[in-house]
């Protein structure tokens, strides 16, 4: 009822482009952190990239994810020509999921017509988060402030947290609700966390009465406290519910208060190599058979595709009305 009253019936479709898989950090979950030596590495082409974008217009779709491991070679005027070709050839909103960055990179990127920023603080323990994401050398990571600082840059923000973390607690997971209240949020993604065998947290476990499972229930609730906390606020269902659960997860999730769900517009031969998590659902099929097979789940719970770029409902409704014009 509360998503069905803030953001209705409609799932909007965004078509996520995974450009690289490089990546500076050594996050100890990662599947592509910097020492995975044994990973292959890819870096799509800007003619790449613009073909999957042409997919995403013919589709329907209304967003293109830009999404890469925190990749110096995706350079801030890079990145800032790719968004403004896409802008200047499609009516796509363009949403960045490149990780931390400069300030200077993400003013240019705003500048060049970029609409949405993602970055996930993946918990609100300051020494969980201390403990999984090693700092760059003279880098310390504020995600929260980083949030703040595009925000004011004019973009839609949207964060997230991964559940079950080993040495998580049910305290860090209500206070990661509160958080995303407090950072008034335009987008949310909770996922399981889903161990990486290739990691140094892969193989570790965490057991006790205040370990918080990673399970696809967990994740459920925590994708319904999200949309009561912030009824409106975009949350998709993710592909790492798709994972745990390939015949129903999606749904599921859609119809415990999700209304996103994200199409892998990814080449093939690519999509395989950027294993944040192992087992990924979907990684075989083409954008065309994975757009056929969402927009089918997406009908068989009784809901329909979106249509338009699916902007923030939070920033529609707060946007000031302009003022009446004057009677002369």
């Amino acid at each position: 009822m509360v998503r069905r009253q803030n953001v209705g019936d409609e799932v909007h479709l965004r078509g996520l482009i995974e450009l690289s898989n490089h990546c500076r950090r050594n996050c100890l979950y990662c599947g592509i952190r910097r020492d995975h030596a044994a990973l292959s590495r890819y870096r799509m082409s800007r003619q790449e990239v613009l073909a999957c974008v042409d997919q995403a217009v013919t589709m329907g779709y209304g967003t293109v994810v830009l999404q890469a491991g925190e990749d110096p070679v995706l350079s801030g005027p890079w990145v800032a020509e790719l968004v403004g070709e896409i802008k200047s050839r499609t009516n796509l909103a363009v949403t960045l999921s490149l990780g931390e960055r400069g300030q200077a990179e993400y003013a240019l990127w705003r500048q060049a017509g970029a609409d949405r920023y993602l970055l996930r603080f993946e918990t609100s323990s300051p020494a969980l988060f201390e403990r999984i994401h090693p700092s760059l050398p003279g880098v310390k990571s504020d995600r929260v402030a980083i949030l703040g600082r595009l925000r004011e840059l004019g973009y839609e923000i949207g964060s997230g947290v991964m559940i079950g973390i080993p040495g998580q607690t049910y305290d860090d997971l209500a206070s990661d609700i509160m958080l995303f209240a407090e950072l008034e949020l335009d987008m949310i993604g909770v996922g399981p966390y889903i161990p990486h065998p290739e990691t140094p947290l892969g193989n570790e476990t965490a057991t006790g009465p205040q370990q918080p499972p990673a399970s696809e229930l967990m994740t459920y609730k925590m994708v319904a406290l999200a949309r009561l906390a912030c009824p409106r606020a975009n949350i998709p269902s993710t592909t790492a519910l798709a994972t745990l659960n390939l015949q129903q997860g999606r749904e599921l999730g859609l119809q415990r208060g999700a209304n996103i769900v994200m199409p892998n517009l990814t080449p093939v031969q690519y999509r395989s190599l950027y294993e944040i998590y192992p087992a990924k659902a979907c990684i075989r099929e083409t954008a065309a058979q994975c757009h056929g097979c969402l927009r089918g789940r997406i009908e068989s719970i009784g809901r329909t595709t979106g249509t338009g770029r699916g902007d923030s409902p939070r920033r529609r409704q707060d946007a000031p009305t302009a003022p009446e014009p004057q009677k002369q």
